[in-house]
Formats: C-alpha cells, sequence, structure tokens
C-alpha cells in the first residue's frame, strides 16, 4: 500500500510539474447579440476564437438573434446569462422596470449619424424629407443634429420607412436617414453613393459608449466573478481584433454570412471606436444620460451608478 501511495504521488507531482497548476472548471456563459453578427461583435467572437474565456475560467456560447432582436427578452426570460444592447435601448428598459445592468463598453464613441443626400450641411434638410425608422432615437438624433448645425428641426418632414434607410436612400425617396455610420454609411460609399455623414457628437452630443455589454443585477451581484471574467476575455478580444484584424473579419464574415470585403471595411471604420477595450468611463456615460433626457429619449436622467457597474 505504502508503495501504491508513493507511486501516486509522484505521477501526481511529475504532471503538476509539466502542465503547471490544473486549470479550474469552465464555467459555461451565454451570450445573447443585439444584432445579426457585425463588426462591432468582433471582440467577443475573438474571445472565444483564441480561448482568452477558457483562460479566465469560462466557455462563452455566443447566441446570435433569430428572426428579431431578442438580447432584452432572452436576459430577462434567463436564457441568457449576458447581453448586448444599445445604450439607449439599455435606458428604455431600465425605465421600463427592467434592472439590467452595463458591465463594458464594446464602442466608446456613437455610432449614429445623418447620412444624407444632396445637401451640404444640417440645416439645408429644412423642408427635405427624412426617414425615420419608428424608434425613438431617430428623431433625437435628428433634432441633435439639425441643433448643432443652427437648424430647425420642425421643418423637416419625417417619414416612417421602417428599417430601409439603405434602400429609401438609394432610390431617393428621402434626402437623408438616420442611420450608423459604421454599418449602413459603409455599405452606401461602397455602393458608389454620394452622401455626406453628420455625426451626431460633431454636431454637440458626448463621446458616449454606443453598444454596452451588460447582464441582471441578480447575475451582477451573485456571480460577480463569472461577469468579471467574461469582461476581461471581452477586452482580450478586442485588443487581439485591433492588432490582428484579418482573423476578426474572417469570424463575423462567418457567423453573419456577409461579405468578407464589406466587413472588413466596417471593421477599418469602427476600429478606432474600440478603444480603450471595454472601458466604462463616468464622464461619457454622464454625458448620454443628459442627453438622452435632454432630447426625448427617456423621460428622466437615468441615475449611471445604478445603470452600469462603474469601478469606485
Amino acid at each position: 500500500m505504502r508503495l501504491v501511495l508513493v507511486i501516486a504521488g509522484a505521477v501526481l507531482a511529475l504532471a503538476a510539474g509539466c502542465g503547471g497548476e490544473a486549470r479550474p472548471p469552465e464555467r459555461p456563459v451565454t451570450i445573447a447579440l443585439d444584432f445579426t453578427p457585425n463588426a462591432v461583435h468582433a471582440p467577443i467572437y475573438a474571445a472565444v476564437r483564441e480561448g482568452y474565456d477558457r483562460d479566465e475560467g469560462v466557455r462563452i456560447r455566443i447566441r446570435p438573434p433569430g428572426s428579431a432582436p431578442d438580447s432584452l427578452k432572452l436576459l430577462a426570460a434567463g436564457r441568457a446569462d449576458m447581453a448586448v444592447l444599445d445604450i439607449h435601448d439599455l435606458g428604455l428598459a431600465r425605465e421600463r422596470g427592467k434592472d439590467f445592468v452595463g458591465v463594458g463598453a464594446l464602442v466608446q464613441r456613437p455610432l449614429a449619424a445623418i447620412i444624407a443626400r444632396g445637401v451640404k450641411r444640417p440645416r439645408d434638410l429644412e423642408g427635405r424629407r427624412v426617414g425615420v425608422s419608428g424608434l425613438p432615437s431617430d428623431p433625437a438624433v435628428l433634432r441633435a443634429v439639425m441643433a448643432g448645425d443652427g437648424g430647425d428641426y420642425r421643418r423637416v418632414r419625417q417619414v416612417t420607412i421602417g428599417f430601409s434607410a439603405v434602400p429609401s436612400l438609394i432610390q431617393r425617396k428621402v434626402d437623408a436617414v438616420p442611420a450608423f455610420w459604421n454599418a449602413e454609411g459603409v455599405v452606401l460609399k461602397r455602393r458608389g453613393v454620394a452622401t455626406r455623414e453628420f455625426r451626431v457628437d460633431d454636431f454637440g452630443a458626448p463621446r458616449y459608449p454606443e453598444v454596452v455589454l451588460f447582464t441582471t443585477r441578480r447575475t451582477l451581484e451573485r456571480r460577480r466573478r463569472l461577469v468579471d471574467s467574461v469582461v476581461t476575455a471581452v477586452r482580450r478580444g478586442a485588443e487581439d481584433v485591433l492588432r490582428r484584424p484579418g482573423p476578426a473579419v474572417r469570424d463575423i464574415a462567418r457567423a453573419g454570412g456577409a461579405d468578407a470585403r464589406l466587413v472588413r471595411a466596417q471593421l477599418r471604420a469602427v476600429a478606432p471606436a474600440l478603444r480603450p477595450p471595454l472601458a466604462l468611463r463616468r464622464h461619457a456615460l454622464e454625458g448620454w444620460a443628459r442627453f438622452d433626457a435632454r432630447f426625448g429619449i427617456l423621460r428622466r436622467r437615468p441615475d449611471v451608478d445604478r445603470a452600469f457597474a462603474l469601478k469606485p
């Protein structure tokens, strides 16, 4: 018996010497995406591809949306542990009583812009048609950009076009659309459509983070180490994307069924906004809170200390 124990101890010691400390068991984590996989999601895919999640003791499962964006519903129903969402939608969900908490910013500046044809500056849109989707953020962006250029928002003719911004602008059904400069803006440029982009933060809006990673307060309080591990893994994924964009392009093109050349152009456009990776900065979030309340996206100014997991 003593010989058996000695041999067993020697084997364990050898294993420890060869492989180092044993990894802790990996905890599964489902992240629900807000939209079809695109360049903004590249850090999450990179975290999985490079094993940064497993380095942190978690295993990320990425859940793209179904026929409609459903990350809010999946998180609320407990079918996802974390999710991705536009910051305005996070604020709206909190106003409806959902205690969701932002834990990291995937993008560090607004992506919203008024994209126009045949005008040189925002105030030239007075008396012209602007296509809006029906989301509350569209009129707010239009109003902010017009105000930033001294234009009269009330003189714009708003037309509801749903989510057909690109074809509506190409077919000249409207003169401008609120859209994302990193997505629809890139598509229009690649199609050779001559447009001008009036980015909301170039016309008075603060530089708030547009897209955030979030979870429920219950998950944050009960599984804080897991949440921190995911944030660290995705931060490392963002650093990898900035360092080596090629694999990220392949990830997103495959996951979203998109043309790799388009994904490359969109990633190149948004890459500067990924820095600093995953950071939540109080002054930027306070600016967002004031902006959303001022322009009517939210009924009242949100408490950023409740809405986000800020470092002390």
